[in-house]
């Protein structure tokens, strides 16, 4: 990626909706301009955890702002992340289709702890290059996110469902701020952060950093009152409580470098940050500059310098499973090449094309991870790790679309009904079904004889031509595609066996 080139990254919090847009400057992206809104997505979550149409409307309209911001800006120079809200909203979909077509950009719900990654990214890399281990700590809107690092690279990486937006709720709904409001509040944070006494002991951290939203807002409260710049202690804890009772409702509440937006959810921040300096034994913490969407600025950028963290992290999936590897590689080259063939015939723009070959292979090394739980309907076993695996990289419907890909890399097509509707999706599983059978004896196919085409004047429609010296010599291969034909006739698509003399069999 060339210096000068801009870098734009969107966090749908629960809280706020930011967009930070950045330059790149010899290795380093430097700030051009930042937007945020106060949204309160969170507060449009009801138990049933429906997000309100109230919610949805005040997101779609932020995102309409922020469209028109990036307007000129190419996808793979832009990355939009959501976090705890939607990742619990059951009709999350409603929003996001409707969101994806007002960005104008996809949207990836991200899971806890790939937000925790992400998060660390941001602070380290605003963070002169140090030796310290760092507890790094985010206190969204409706969950909490805790990392311990060295370096670069996060070691222990947990998100907790507990924030100001969910605890202001429950426990200052009304807005008054009161001792025993607190305690309850403070009381309840610790039972669900209790487990990461374990985790992060204070033996295994150096320093302890803060970053976003409540801890940036408790940080600007004690600096303008006298308090040291960018450092919370619990003594500024203790006077803020203090401030905050004695001004008893949230509306009565006149304290310098607290923001209007900040006031309704300042309540059960500080009540998550007081149980995490009491479960942590933190003595001081400071305020860091970087956070989530710097975090995937810097992502943006080892994507496109071909360090990609997802390939790794599938190569080390893969191994956890114990795959066959040189079956893994097999299969992938064969599926890329059928690929490749179809891709010739269709008008995909080049980078995008790229993006989904990378999908393809890796789902071509991960197909019989499944085969480690038990041999039959392995495919269906691969599916569900991918569907419920934490893989440091991925956003949660990345690695669906590839749990998808290897549920339907076998057996029938009903399955996938919804997905088959997407000609990409069905471009990746018929290169991925067609691989798999012409490796189906694991040796390396005879490629030379068979290949993948579209119709031509049809769409929907494929042809896998053979030539009938290479039926004669891989009768089973020819048996398995001259299935493979049959199965498909039950989807909206066509597959057709063709002798390359032409007569259809």
């Amino acid at each position: 990626m060339q210096n000068g080139q801009l870098l734009a990254a969107i966090d749908l919090g629960s809280n706020s909706f930011r967009l930070e847009i950045g330059v790149l400057e010899h290795g380093h992206i430097r700030r051009v301009e930042y937007l945020k809104e106060t949204v309160r997505q969170g507060n449009g979550l009801d138990a049933e955890r429906m997000l309100s149409n109230e919610a949805m409307v005040r997101g779609w309209e932020c995102l309409a702002r922020f469209s028109e911001r990036l307007s000129g800006f190419g996808p793979k120079f832009v990355r939009a992340v959501a976090t705890q809200t939607l990742r619990e909203a059951k009709n999350r979909e409603e929003f996001l289709t409707q969101a994806e077509k007002i960005l104008g950009f996809p949207i990836e719900v991200i899971s806890g702890r790939e937000e925790a990654r992400l998060i660390y990214s941001g602070v380290v890399n605003l963070l002169p290059q140090s030796e310290e281990k760092r507890l790094v700590i985010d206190i969204g809107g409706r969950s909490t996110e805790l990392i311990v690092g060295k370096g670069f690279k996060p070691q222990t990486m947990e998100s907790y469902r507990v924030g100001s937006v969910k605890w202001s709720m429950k426990y200052f709904a009304d807005g008054q701020f009161t001792p025993m409001a607190f305690e309850w509040a403070e009381v309840a944070a610790k039972a669900v952060l209790d487990e990461a006494m374990a985790l992060y002991p204070k033996s295994c951290w150096d320093v302890a950093y803060g970053s976003s939203g409540t801890i940036g807002a408790v940080a600007d409260v004690l600096q303008a009152a006298g308090w040291p710049e960018e450092v919370i202690s619990r003594e500024g804890l203790d006077w803020l409580k203090e401030k905050l009772i004695k001004a008893g409702h949230v509306d009565a509440l006149r304290l310098e470098g607290v923001k209007e937006d900040r006031k309704p959810v300042i309540g059960g921040g500080l009540a998550v940050l007081f149980a995490l300096f009491d479960l942590m034994q933190i003595d001081t913490m400071h305020a860091a500059q970087g956070a989530l969407r710097h975090g995937v600025l810097y992502d943006l950028l080892q994507r496109e310098e071909n360090s990609d963290l997802r390939s790794a992290m599938v190569v080390a999936l893969g191994n956890r499973f114990a795959v066959d590897l040189m079956q893994a590689e097999r299969v992938q080259r064969t599926a890329q090449a059928l690929f490749k063939g179809i891709l010739d015939q269709y008008s995909i723009e080049a980078d995008h094309a790229i993006r989904l070959e990378r999908k393809l292979c890796w789902a071509s090394h991960l197909l019989e991870i499944g085969t480690r739980i038990s041999h039959s309907d392995f495919h269906k076993h691969g599916a569900y790790i991918l569907d419920n695996a934490d893989l440091p990289g991925f956003s949660m419907s990345e690695l669906h679309r590839l749990s998808q890909l290897i549920l339907g890399h076998r057996g029938k097509l009903k399955k996938l009904e919804i997905e088959l509707k997407n000609p990409e999706f069905m471009i990746q599983l018929l290169s991925l079904r067609i691989a798999a059978i012409l490796c189906h004896a694991r040796r390396d196919p005879d490629l030379k004889g068979v290949s993948l085409k579209p119709m031509e004047g049809n769409k929907t429609g494929f042809v896998i031509q053979c030539k009938k010296t290479w039926i004669q010599q891989w009768p089973q291969s020819a048996h398995l595609l001259r299935e493979e034909c049959i199965a498909w006739q039950k989807s909206n698509w066509q597959l057709e066996f063709l002798e390359i003399n032409g007569k259809t069999v």
